[in-house]
């Protein structure tokens, strides 16, 4: 199964006899706050505008738990997940598209969380809300309540002393800009660098300029690049395990499976007691 859908392949299954749930997952990392600005409201912009019959799914509040220890994205409480999941619609036998603005970031966590809990047919819009040429809504959606059960399993997770060892015995990705990994610049967390051993594949590459992922053949071609050879375990990270789920979701485009380490860097660096290493050598 593809784990991407474009835009005209989703208009003619909306308008077919088995209709995917869609799930709006619109949102941003803003730093505005911290300058007094307000912060970006994902559900403004749904009320604004969104696809016919789709349903807003919050990622703060609704595909990750309370900051904390664990990170500023760790899991959600798969019982309050599965519960938010089931009054957006979601069941197991139906399938679910899941799309934002166009970066792509917040609907590959949404993706990668329902892959991880179980469910078997999810894809992501390729490119988001920008891609979709057809009449937006702005009528909120009220689903029937879905089925869905979440059973934790079904993708690759890693926690910081996996993603570790990971980095020494097989490939991790990090995701995040080239300046971050190299510590020139740490806007958010309180350290920059990055994981020892970890090999930097920022996710802004596997995209052109409109925000579609590249052909698969090219992101193969990348990827085994940079060491995603076949037969190595493959692993990634970012700052809180959105980013990270795209990169995750471009090496599923390529035909990679790979595991997401969803603490990534905001859990790593608020730990002393963690090794950091600066500089382009993943060392």
């Amino acid at each position: 199964m593809n784990a991407i859908i474009s835009a005209s392949e989703l208009a003619k299954e909306l308008a077919g006899g088995d209709p995917p749930v869609l799930l709006d997952v619109r949102w941003q990392l803003s730093t505005a706050a911290a300058g007094g600005a307000p912060p970006f409201d994902g559900r403004a912009e749904y009320a604004a505008g969104h696809l016919p019959g789709a349903v807003f799914v919050d990622l703060d509040k609704e595909l990750a738990s309370a900051p904390g220890a664990g990170g500023r994205h760790p899991l959600p409480d798969v019982a309050e997940f599965g519960a938010a999941m089931r009054r957006a619609g979601v069941s197991s036998g139906r399938p679910v598209v899941v799309y934002d603005g166009g970066q792509g970031w917040a609907a590959a966590r949404a993706w990668w969380l329902l892959r991880w809990a179980g469910h078997p047919n999810v894809r992501v819009l390729d490119g988001g809300l920008p891609s979709w040429e057809a009449p937006l809504s702005t009528d909120v959606a009220v689903p029937t309540e879905g089925d869905f059960t979440p059973e934790p399993g079904g993708a690759g997770l890693l926690d910081a002393d996996g993603a570790a060892a990971l980095a020494r015995s097989g490939v991790l990705f990090d995701a995040r800009a080239g300046e971050r990994y190299r510590g020139e610049v740490e806007p958010i967390d309180p350290v920059g660098g990055h994981i020892p051993g970890a090999v930097s594949a920022p996710t802004a590459d596997n995209v052109a300029a409109d925000g579609r992922f590249l052909p698969a053949e090219e992101l193969r071609r990348r990827f085994e690049a940079l060491g995603a050879t076949e037969g190595e375990a493959v692993g990634v990270y970012c700052g809180s395990g959105v980013s990270g789920a795209h990169e995750v979701l471009a090496l599923a485009v390529a035909g990679i499976p790979a595991a997401l380490y969803v603490g990534s860097w905001s859990e790593w660096s608020a730990d002393p007691s963690r090794p950091v290493a600066v500089g382009p050598d993943p060392q």
